[in-house]
């Protein structure tokens, strides 16, 4: 009797990055969920939740890592990002000093090999576009200075999420973690997703936006 293994589903490890307050507890919970809380504590450490999702008829786990962006947890960095997939360094489009810190953030990457992560710049915050300080301009410039994809978004309404992950992120990932043999979807609209996800906590945990 002959039998046949099923593959196992591909897990890539998605980071969220960058300073306090910039909304990736919101991006995440945005994503996971479709839905925004108006108020959000400090995410403590480290928290991970993850998602299924399905690209064509491959079946896909992503795990994703909030981090806190907190100085003093600055130094874990290293620890948190190790063999990460995918990085999103999040700023905030009405937040000057935390667009100017994601060359800080990339500094503490040292231990990857950016050749064989996936990038994206994600300006949050879009629904406050009367208090912006960040041009869109300038995030679109570091982003093709370090050839990152570059998406802003808002994680309150929603606005730039099928773009930042459906257009880009997951085209990205098909191109260039698909399994050997699977071939890539030939238009966006292909993809479908699942709601299949899972949450847990790596250390006390306090919601932050």
């Amino acid at each position: 009797m002959n039998s046949k293994k099923n593959p196992e589903t591909p897990k890539y490890k998605l980071i969220f990055l960058g300073d306090q307050n910039v909304g990736k507890s919101s991006i995440l919970n945005r994503f996971l969920n479709d839905t925004f809380v108006e108020e959000y504590q400090a995410t403590i450490g480290l928290d991970f939740q993850s998602k299924n999702v399905q690209i064509e008829n491959q079946d896909i786990h992503l795990l994703l890592y909030d981090t806190a962006g907190q100085e003093k947890f600055r130094s874990l960095i290293p620890m948190y990002t190790r063999d990460a997939n995918i990085i999103l360094l999040v700023y905030d489009i009405t937040n000057k000093e935390s667009f100017n810190n994601l060359s800080l953030w990339l500094k503490d990457l040292t231990n990857i090999n950016f050749d064989e992560v996936i990038f994206c710049i994600v300006g949050n915050k879009i629904d406050l576009s009367d208090k912006r300080v960040v041009a869109k301009e300038e995030g679109e410039k570091f982003g093709e200075e370090h050839d990152f994809i570059f998406q802003e978004v808002s994680a309150k309404t929603g606005e730039g999420f099928s773009e930042l992950f459906y257009q880009n992120l997951f085209e990205k990932i098909r191109t260039k973690f698909r399994p050997s043999g699977q071939q890539p979807a030939t238009e966006v609209n292909d993809i479908k997703f699942n709601i299949d996800q899972e949450e847990k906590k790596i250390m006390p945990k306090k919601k932050c936006c």
